[in-house]
């Protein structure tokens, strides 16, 4: 757990009064780490999985950069609430503020933008009457508590050679040569592994540190069902060294796949990874996130070359005519 905001929400929540016993609300200003800070199962994530699924937040408010002494950072308002009426329920409302400002007269620090009584309203009136079905702004957005939830999938897939063919490699073994190596490559793979060692032979009657008489290269071949401790000791029964170890496996690749929470786990990978997956494991909790920036993101296409060229002379010649004036 490394983002004590939210650990600091968690106390506030901790105090919120039962329904029952009268409303509670909370309104927090957070920069954008609570939102997304953690992978699945950090503390982070438990605790905004916490406040989702039990229906606490109700809205969050994008606003503008530049709007605190210290920071230029974007902020967000979170609001949080224990007695939702029926519209809010199960339900998270967006809204995309970050334009809703004004430049201060003068700059303080960082701060250079000040939200004022009519942006305030504009916020106000949004958050009041968005819940309702027939009403459509491009800077508002409802979801689901649910939509920011997703599974952490773990997926083992066989990658291609050149050929489009599932690729076999041959290099050398980078890791230490030991038994217990060899088991962990043995449940991986799940699959034939070959390999080549290059041993050093002792001297006889040399005892320990003795010169070696020379190499010799032994070959040993796993298969899922053969016993790796066992055949690693008889490889090494005369206590010959190590010198080199070559290995042939199949070119498996370990990835971790973010799959939206109510997607098919299967057809996902079959569309995405779109090569043959081996195995997959979802994570044993749905891991939660928010990022109101991709739900709000609109591409806008560059400008064409002959615009950004006629900018780049215009520029040119302004900076030229400064120049002169420096000179006179």
């Amino acid at each position: 757990m490394n983002d004590g905001a939210l650990l600091f929400l968690q106390t506030m929540l901790a105090k919120l009064k039962e329904a029952a016993k009268g409303e509670s609300r909370i309104a927090i200003i957070f920069n954008g780490s609570p939102l997304s800070n953690g992978d699945c199962g950090s503390g982070e994530s438990e605790i905004r999985r916490w406040i989702l699924e039990n229906d606490w937040l109700d809205a969050i408010v994008m606003l503008p950069d530049q709007l605190f002494y210290n920071t230029g950072i974007f902020t967000y308002v979170w609001l949080l609430r224990n007695d939702k009426p029926a519209a809010h329920r199960g339900r998270v409302m967006l809204i995309d503020a970050r334009q809703q400002f004004e430049k201060e007269p003068k700059s303080f620090g960082n701060k250079r933008n000040r939200i004022t009584d009519v942006h305030r309203a504009w916020i106000e009136t949004r958050y009041r009457d968005g819940w309702q079905p027939d009403y459509h702004d491009e800077q508002l957005k409802i979801f689901r508590c649910q939509d920011f939830a997703y599974h952490k999938v773990s997926v083992v897939f066989w990658q291609f050679d050149e050929n489009d063919q599932p690729a076999i490699l041959t290099e050398p073994y980078e890791k230490a040569f030991t038994a217990a190596n060899l088991r962990k490559e043995q449940e991986f793979y799940d699959s034939e592994l070959i390999f080549r060692v290059r041993v050093a032979t002792p001297s006889p009657g040399g005892g320990k540190g003795a010169a070696s008489e020379g190499e010799a290269l032994r070959v040993l071949t796993l298969t899922p069902r053969d016993n790796a401790t066992q055949k690693f000791k008889a490889l090494l029964a005369d206590k010959a060294e190590v010198v080199a170890v070559e290995w042939t496996h199949h070119h498996y690749v370990r990835d971790d796949e973010y799959i939206p929470h109510g997607e098919d786990i299967a057809a996902f990978l079959d569309r995405e990874i779109a090569k043959p997956v081996i195995r997959w494991q979802d994570s044993p909790q749905l891991g939660y996130e928010i990022l109101p920036n991709k739900y709000f993101y609109r591409y806008e296409p560059p400008k064409p070359a002959k615009e950004l060229l006629a900018e780049f002379w215009r520029l040119e010649k302004e900076a030229e005519k400064m120049l002169e004036g420096l000179a006179q």
